[in-house]
């Protein structure tokens, strides 16, 4: 795709979505762009909302890694999920229920839709003084641009969006964005863009920053180099944390795999690890990933006490996901000519139409003994009393940090070498 008719990139790094909106045209309304701030009413968590992000979550994870064999792979589907939400308040005809279909969100309202993305952050900024966990939301304009005030009100309201415009010829233009996902990600990811392509009208960006220590922290003069099996076959040296305690444990003999909860904090939110059978593999535990047994699986965690041995590792992950979105269903979001954005400005005075261009996600995590830190941004541009059972993650596994009060799946990801 040509980049200077890119109207949407998403990136996703240590929890933190963007959202880029540009236009094949070079002359604009001269329009003030108002900054609106409303500050939303904290709403219910709405159930359909939380299946949906992880039925969406999920889709897009065994889209990914389709073309990822053998590799790590870490996102945050509710970064991205955040980012697409704020642009689908701008979308409307085939391209909203394209997009509605590819969120799993059909048979809800905009309306609905909106209040329960909003009762669903605010109840996700926990208080735990163990957990920092921040949700960050802007918009930024350029300057002239027709966008209109619903559009721009109900990303406010109920996502909290900042809105800023900017001159984008101004090189400071780039540093102003760039330096707020730094801060917003707590220097995890220092900049999400390189450039600001000519044709680029809006950036919507969502920013997911999560610090958790550990509720029960692994005593580092406990960890010991030892072997992690690759699923190349081959074998590495890391340095495996260890410790013995109470936790939530499942084993599935017919499905060939145990898996651990670790909570941070309170307990609130935890890390969840599935690690196939050895006489299994990954690939064959991915396979039966989805929904349904997801919920299943961690309705059937019970604890007891457990040997844990585990690595030290830490993942950063980039994916251009405009193809794993196309094939959810999002297609006619992405083409020029049929793309609908009309409920984001008036087309007709901007005299060009707009369509999503690029999809980049970017993704870190750091897993150690003290706890877990990660981040994440997308951008779209508009253009997880008998002897102990030992679990040892000694080769390729799946993980999946979760808020147990709402369910939602805040990250996941595979680790094949850490």
């Amino acid at each position: 795709m040509d980049r200077k008719h890119t109207f949407t990139r998403i990136f996703l790094g240590l929890l933190c979505p963007v959202l880029l909106l540009f236009a094949g045209c070079d002359d604009f309304r001269p329009d003030m762009f108002e900054k609106k701030e409303v500050e939303s009413e904290i709403a219910p968590v709405d159930g359909s909302v939380v299946r949906a992000n992880a039925k969406f979550g999920f889709n897009l994870f065994n889209e990914i890694r389709k073309t990822e064999q053998a590799k790590n792979i870490f996102i945050s589907p509710f970064s991205v999920s955040i980012a697409l939400a704020m642009a689908l308040n701008g979308a409307s005809g085939e391209t909203e229920q394209a997009m509605i279909q590819t969120l799993q969100l059909q048979g809800l309202s905009s309306e609905s839709i909106n209040a329960g993305y909003a009762g669903l952050r605010q109840t996700l900024l926990t208080s735990d003084p163990k957990v920092t966990l921040t949700i960050a939301n802007s918009l930024w304009a350029r300057q002239g641009i027709p966008f209109k005030q619903d559009f721009l009100q109900r990303n406010t309201q109920f996502f909290g969006a900042e809105i800023s415009t900017l001159d984008f010829v101004d090189p400071s233009a780039l540093k102003t964005i760039n330096q707020w996902v730094n801060t917003n990600t707590n220097g995890k990811i220092p900049k999400i863009l390189d450039e600001i392509n000519p044709d680029a009208v809006l950036f919507l960006i969502n920013a997911i920053y999560f610090k958790g220590t550990w509720a029960k922290e692994f005593d580092s003069s406990h960890t010991r180099d030892g072997i992690f099996h690759l699923a190349t076959g081959g074998e590495k040296q890391v340095p495996m944390m260890r410790r013995t305690g109470d936790y939530s444990y499942y084993e599935n003999y017919e499905e060939k795999f145990q898996a651990i909860g670790l909570p941070y904090g309170d307990g609130r939110i935890s890390m969840y690890i599935f690690l196939p059978y050895r006489e299994s593999d990954l690939s064959t535990f991915l396979d039966g990933l989805n929904t349904e047994n997801w919920e299943n699986w961690i309705s059937q965690f019970r604890e007891q006490e457990v040997f844990l041995s585990m690595p030290k590792f830490k993942l950063e992950y980039e994916k251009t996901l405009n193809t794993p979105l196309q094939s959810l269903g999002m297609g006619i979001a992405f083409a020029s000519g049929l793309a609908d954005f009309s409920r984001m400005a008036d087309l007709e005075v901007l005299g060009k139409n707009l369509y999503i261009g690029e999809v980049l996600h970017k993704a870190v995590v750091e897993v150690n003994e003290e706890g877990t830190e990660a981040a994440a941004v997308t951008s779209i541009g508009v253009r997880a009393t008998s002897a102990p059972p030992a679990f040892i993650a000694d080769h390729p596994f799946f993980f999946a940090i979760r808020d147990n009060e709402t369910k939602t799946v805040l990250f996941m990801g595979i680790v094949v070498d850490p």
